[in-house]
């Protein structure tokens, strides 16, 4: 028998492409509603408490509404939003942060779906602090580029739509540093200050390039490059959609594509260094609209279901579609 699955907001972004990466699976039924019903909330109540699990796609007020409305006991919830991502009743949906989380997402009646930029942050910083190497009041700074993407409808209509040709190359944001992703880094990577967080934009559809400099007085004994390297390729040796590069590939690696990972599930890292200036670049490349969202709530679906996955996107095929969609 097939799980029911409804998506809450299935026409953005994130929706349409979890749509696509589910579609043609006979172990998963998806409950779509009518075009006219997509915004009726008695309609979305009612698909809510008819499902086995609820997929939110929406902005946050809209998710913590959503949440509210359900009543049926047996209904999971995962939710996509930034809303619940540092709230202890939730699971954390990052499986591969801890030998245990995995289990504990399978488990899970309530499940946040982590933020894309947090992905890649989190899964650098928490296995230095938790194993005791990086200060956990270390000063970092974390700077990450995504594709327009990222910005939602927004940003699809700048760069796709009739104005595209003044759409800037490049825009650095969240100059307030007030973005709503830090307190979620800080939870989940262990840390016990905030750190500085700068996110940009570029001329480019998706993928994130995220990278965190550290130099040895942030470290709690002296380490070289590869024992870094060594250290996040112990934490994520059995983690299929984690690949921590070797020293070989690092090498031979002259910069970062952003777009590298895109149509995949997949988080790939890197320690770059100097050792003799006590200097080290740990990196994070994947596909803000796979690891980053939409791949990340397939796996965590699975997860809960006990299910296999669905296959991967190939981003050339599926994505622009999509993000048509949403536009």
């Amino acid at each position: 028998m097939s799980a029911s699955v409804f998506i809450d907001g299935d026409q953005g972004t994130t929706g349409l492409q979890i749509r696509a990466r589910l579609a043609g699976r006979r172990d998963i039924a998806l409950v779509t509603l009518p075009d006219a019903l997509r915004k009726d909330a008695a309609a979305r109540a009612a698909a809510i408490n008819d499902c086995d699990v609820a997929v939110l796609c929406l902005p946050d007020e809209a998710a913590r509404q959503a949440v509210a409305a359900v009543r049926n006991p047996r209904v999971r919830v995962i939710d996509a939003s930034s809303a619940h991502r540092t709230d202890a009743h939730w699971v954390y949906g990052f499986p591969e942060m801890s030998p245990q989380q995995a289990g504990r997402i399978a488990q899970a009646r309530r499940v946040s779906n982590p933020g894309c930029y947090p992905t890649g942050a989190v899964a650098l910083l928490r296995p230095l602090v938790e194993a005791g190497c990086l200060r956990a009041d270390a000063p970092l700074s974390i700077h990450a580029v995504s594709g327009y993407s990222g910005r939602g409808r927004e940003g699809i209509d700048a760069h796709e739509g009739p104005a595209a040709a003044a759409a800037l190359p490049f825009q650095t944001y969240g100059l307030g540093l007030q973005h709503k992703h830090v307190p979620e880094i800080e939870r989940h990577a262990g840390l016990q200050g905030r750190p500085f967080f700068v996110p940009s934009y570029g001329n480019f559809r998706q993928g994130i390039a995220l990278t965190i400099p550290l130099h040895a007085s942030m470290l709690q004994r002296p380490m070289t490059a590869q024992a870094v390297r060594d250290l996040l390729a112990r934490h994520y040796r059995d983690c299929r959609h984690v690949q921590v590069l070797d020293a070989e590939r690092t090498g031979a690696m002259a910069r970062l594509d952003p777009q590298a990972r895109n149509g995949s599930n997949d988080l790939q890292l890197a320690v770059f260094g100097n050792d003799a200036h006590g200097q080290l670049l740990l990196s994070a490349v994947f596909d803000n609209l796979g690891k980053g969202a939409s791949g990340a709530a397939v796996q965590n679906l699975a997860l809960m279901l006990g299910l296999a996955e669905a296959p991967e996107l190939d981003a050339r095929e599926h994505a622009p579609q999509a993000l048509e969609h949403a536009a």
